[in-house]
């Protein structure tokens, strides 16, 4: 007998994608699911496919995802993200791998793979997008600064060649609310770890974003796709350093606000 792996996801407000991802997890021998209080019909699609369906208050991608797999019954975890799919030759790839047994490995690495506006990106920064996500628990854990989170394991890794599908972004106002949304996240986590506003990385680190998504990594062979995509990388970058400015800005202006104990009423 093959060892038994637990599928763990974590989600929110994804009901039109939610049903594509639990499907392509069917052959796993438990789906696990933690939900942060979804107000569409998430939580009624994932009790579809499983009981083990929990709802927790949202603790940042790191925590989330050691949370979910918390509840896993099984030694080795299989994380997916809600609006990602197990493709059917990394299903199939993995059951001859663990048919064979993992042979000293504790962790399986595969490429992702986009889909965006209607075709799959093949260069750039998104493409192959190795992501660790299959591993051996008592070996592994989810580390990172968020909202980038990684799995760290102790121990052997393989690559296995054949990808997750992720579907991303639904339009262009989309993939820039993200990049909106993880700046603000990402500038704040640096200003609580006390980085110093810079202006090289200001001015300089947008545009090598762009250069390095667009020429240094091909995405100019995605066409216009791989035009919009480096920029909005690049413009993610910018508001990120931007957003940290700012802070240092209001808290210096908040240090310069501060009442002057020999002045006011009372001064003497």
């Amino acid at each position: 007998m093959r060892p038994k792996i637990s599928a763990c996801v974590i989600v929110y407000n994804e009901d039109r994608k939610i049903r594509r991802c639990l499907e392509s997890l069917t052959w796993c021998d438990e789906v696990v699911v933690v939900d942060s209080f979804s107000t569409d019909r998430t939580p009624e699609i994932c009790r579809e496919f499983t009981a083990k369906f929990f709802q927790y208050d949202w603790l940042g991608y790191v925590g989330q995802r050691n949370l979910v797999r918390s509840h896993a019954s099984h030694d080795w975890i299989l994380y997916l993200d809600s609006d990602e799919e197990v493709s059917s030759g990394l299903r199939d790839e993995i059951i001859a791998e663990f048919k064979r047994g993992p042979d000293g490995y504790v962790g399986y690495e595969f490429p992702r793979i986009v889909y965006f506006l209607g075709r799959w990106i093949l260069h750039g920064e998104w493409y192959p997008d190795v992501k660790l996500r299959l591993f051996h628990k008592s070996h592994g854990r989810t580390e990172g600064i968020e909202p980038h989170d990684r799995v760290v394991v102790n121990g052997p890794v393989k690559r296995l060649r054949n990808p997750v599908w992720h579907y991303t972004y639904d339009d262009i106002r989309d993939q820039t609310e993200t990049a909106n949304r993880f700046s603000t996240i990402t500038a704040q986590q640096k200003f609580v770890a006390e980085a110093p506003f810079r202006w090289f990385d200001f001015l300089f680190r947008p545009m090598f974003r762009f250069l390095r998504c667009y020429f240094l990594r091909g995405g100019f062979l995605d066409g216009t796709h791989g035009f919009v995509i480096a920029t909005t990388q690049a413009y993610g970058a910018f508001l990120k350093y931007a957003k940290l400015w700012e802070l240092h800005l209001r808290q210096k202006k908040q240090f310069h606000d501060l009442p002057d104990k020999n002045s006011g009423p009372g001064a003497t």
